[in-house]
């Protein structure tokens, strides 16, 4: 299969799953005070923006490593999907923040978020370092310098997304903004892959 198939299907999850989350941002039309709702659904706001940065990080990344190879073969066609699974799955966790945050289940909630980053982060890094790991899908143009660029930003990933779990059970707003940081955080290094080639 050729590389820009894989791309172009992988695009269309990352396009259908951010649109999914805006669907779980809304207020209830049979109640009054508009104005009080929009304040009140802040959580919701928070879960999106959230998530949304995220799939978008994971987008601009995946979109930069393909471009670095020169061929896909089955197994990575299967951790591929596998990544996309875990990134269309990221609505389901980021609807329950947005219904439990500041309410009483709320760390079992954050706990499901967080769990579903870490996965991620964690398949995401199998899936890089396969097609890494002796070059074996890497383009023969391609530097080492651009592969460690890429190795840099992977490495903390699971770790730092690990750590949201634990913080889930002490104090899960805590845990949703340490997410919100970390993409915040991923953000800028995501943009200077292409610098770093």
């Amino acid at each position: 299969m050729k590389v820009e198939r894989i791309e172009a299907f992988s695009d269309g999850v990352f396009a259908i799953a951010a649109t999914l989350l805006i669907l779980e941002v809304g207020v209830d039309t049979s109640r009054g005070n508009l104005g009080s709702q929009l304040t009140q659904i802040w959580p919701a706001y928070l879960a999106y923006v959230t998530t949304f940065l995220i799939i978008g990080i994971i987008w601009i990344n995946h979109h930069h490593c393909v471009s670095l190879m020169g061929r896909v073969d089955r197994p990575f066609l299967f951790v591929n999907l596998l990544l996309l699974l875990t990134v269309s799955f990221m609505p389901f966790p980021t609807k329950l923040v947005a219904q439990y945050l500041q309410k009483p289940d709320e760390r079992d909630a954050v706990i499901a978020y967080a769990v579903t980053m870490t996965v991620m982060a964690v398949i995401y890094n199998i899936w890089w370092r396969y097609a890494r790991g002796n070059r074996r899908l890497i383009s023969d143009h391609v530097s080492d310098k651009a592969l460690e660029a890429v190795d840099s930003a992977f490495n903390p990933g699971a770790p730092l997304y690990g750590i949201t779990v634990a913080v889930a059970f002490l104090s899960p707003l805590a845990s949703v903004i340490i997410t919100l940081a970390l993409a915040v955080f991923y953000l800028p290094s995501a943009a200077l892959f292409e610098r770093s080639g």
